[in-house]
């Protein structure tokens, strides 16, 4: 089974997201949407929120499971015995920064990233804007699944 592992903090999930599973679904027999617990950092949603979030939006895709985890990445990958890291490009910027982890990914393990370009109607929307917009009262419900809507 190629299994890959779509790792981040989803505060909340965002269409960039969504288009990137939807995307990657195409591509692995599973994906796994890893929702990092970091003790350190403040989240606007709840852990359990981010999950329901998630698995609401895709109810109806037997291919994405939502878990949680703590710890390395790599080490996580090696649990769930996932081959491949997922992950999303929206900018330059963030290629970069992907680039460094998955080096570093790659020295640790044996585990290879897959990079996706974001949709360009979605390589704006990062899940930081979307909580700026939430705080100051704006129409967020663009710029995230039905599931984010219906439920914030």
């Amino acid at each position: 089974m190629k299994r890959a592992l779509f790792p981040g903090s989803f505060d909340p999930i965002t269409n960039g997201h969504y288009d990137i599973i939807k995307r990657g679904v195409k591509l692995f027999d599973e994906v796994v949407v890893a929702i990092g617990i970091n003790a350190d950092k403040k989240y606007m949603f709840s852990i359990e929120e981010r999950k329901a979030f998630i698995e609401d939006a895709f109810k109806n895709q037997p291919k994405v499971k939502v878990t949680t985890y703590e710890g390395l990445t790599v080490d996580y990958c090696k649990d769930i015995n996932a081959k491949f890291i997922l992950r999303g490009l929206r900018n330059p910027a963030d290629f970069e920064f992907e680039k460094a982890i998955a080096h570093t990914n790659r020295k640790l393990s044996k585990i290879e990233t897959v990079f996706l370009l974001t949709a360009a109607k979605t390589s704006y929307i990062s899940s930081s804007i979307v909580r700026d917009v939430i705080r100051n009262n704006g129409d967020y419900t663009v710029l995230v699944p039905e599931s984010v809507r219906v439920k914030s």
